[in-house]
């Protein structure tokens, strides 16, 4: 009788409230020429969602995962974000796909005062010294050179032949290689060059007149590939040779075994000794089948800086969250998070990876190493086939 009268009593209490969904927005491409690069961004976000749901959600509230298609227009992105904040109430606030997207994003957040997690803007033009609200995640492009310029000084070469894709990106990380380099007493030369440029001979020759010891390339796959034929046609071949595009796939596709020994610019790869990236990796596979790729650690690792500060932050007021975000230093996949003036990150480091056996293996940093590195670049009189692992 006293069970029953008890289970009575129960039922007649009111239900503990549901706590309300914390609202997380984002603009995606998900039409439109960047459709494809950006599918990743969506899934990482989700699968982020979804763990974190599982496990409880965040405050002890589900996440409610709000995404917009900008339909490959980055101007859009700034009314998309005000409709975020205005119409959608998003509580938290992630960047849209690509610099320029997030710089239109970012002008809305500031206006609004609202956090924004930039999750994949790499170029300078999206973080300024006024901006107060937008915290980078992904290795800004300017510091895609770092792993080179600390290769060639550990080689101790002084005299730099750098050459960048005339394009936004790789003549802002020749630029920054550069300044840094003068910084340290190193002889620098920079080149612009369009795509195939001629055969690059006339850089070939002003490489060689000056002796230069190390040949650092800022562009594309079939950028670095061209370098590399055009090198073995000149029977020229520096100490040390980095071209950023020698770390995609399609690099080795185009040159099969002329690749070996050249070194390229890789900022994530599933293999890095990052905390909690086998995991992650391991979810990818599981839930998205393949590898994961740069968007989606970028992403992935956006909703976990965000995660953190809000733990940290203890809620979700926006002034108390930007403070968080300002003063956080984790860990995510892609590297530590730490930012600097402007929200820039400082943290996180794009690794150096060198072709050996038709692999791309990293090198640099130490940390992140699955090979040891092979210098000096070999001249080509002096190299043997291989079989591809």
């Amino acid at each position: 009788m006293r069970c029953w009268l008890l289970a009575l009593w129960l039922a007649a209490l009111p239900a503990w409230p549901q706590q309300a969904p914390i609202v997380v927005g984002a603009v995606v491409s998900e039409t439109g020429l960047l459709a494809d690069l950006a599918r990743e961004m969506r899934q990482a976000l989700i699968l982020w969602q979804e763990e974190l749901n599982a496990a409880g959600g965040l405050l002890g509230r589900p996440i409610d995962l709000r995404l917009l298609d900008d339909r490959s227009e980055a101007a859009a992105a700034l009314s998309l974000y005000a409709r975020l904040i205005e119409q959608d109430r998003a509580d938290l606030l992630i960047g849209p796909f690509g610099s320029a997207a997030t710089v239109a994003a970012s002008a809305s957040a500031e206006r609004a005062r609202r956090v924004l997690v930039n999750a994949t803007g790499v170029t300078r033009g999206v973080h300024r010294p006024e901006r107060r609200y937008v915290f980078q995640v992904p290795a800004p492009v300017a510091q895609y050179g770092e792993g080179a310029l600390a290769l060639a000084r550990a080689a101790g070469h002084s005299r730099l032949q750098v050459l960048a894709r005339n394009e936004p990106g790789a003549r802002e990380a020749a630029e920054r290689l550069a300044a840094d380099a003068v910084a340290l007493g190193m002889q620098v030369v920079v080149q612009m060059a369009s795509p195939g440029a001629a055969g690059y001979a006339e850089q070939i020759a002003a490489a060689r007149a000056r002796a230069a010891e190390a040949w650092i390339a800022f562009g594309r796959a079939d950028d670095a590939a061209e370098l590399v034929k055009a090198f073995k046609r000149a029977r020229y071949a520096p100490p040390m040779f980095l071209a950023q595009g020698a770390a995609e796939p399609e690099f080795v596709q185009r040159v099969g075994q002329d690749a070996e020994f050249a070194l390229g610019i890789r900022p994530y790869d599933p293999r890095f000794a990052t905390r909690g990236n086998a995991e992650f990796a391991a979810r990818w596979r599981e839930r998205w089948k393949g590898e994961p790729g740069l968007v989606a650690a970028n992403a992935y690792s956006a909703a976990l800086v965000l995660e953190a500060a809000v733990r940290t932050a203890g809620g979700l007021e926006q002034e108390r969250l930007r403070a968080a975000l300002a003063a956080l230093e984790t860990e995510t996949p892609i590297g530590r998070y730490r930012v600097g003036a402007g929200g820039v990150q400082l943290g996180a480091k794009p690794a150096v990876v060198q072709i050996l056996r038709g692999r791309a293996e990293i090198v640099w940093p130490r940390a992140l190493a699955t090979a040891q590195l092979r210098l000096p670049y070999p001249r080509w009189d002096q190299r043997q086939v291989h079989a591809a692992q």
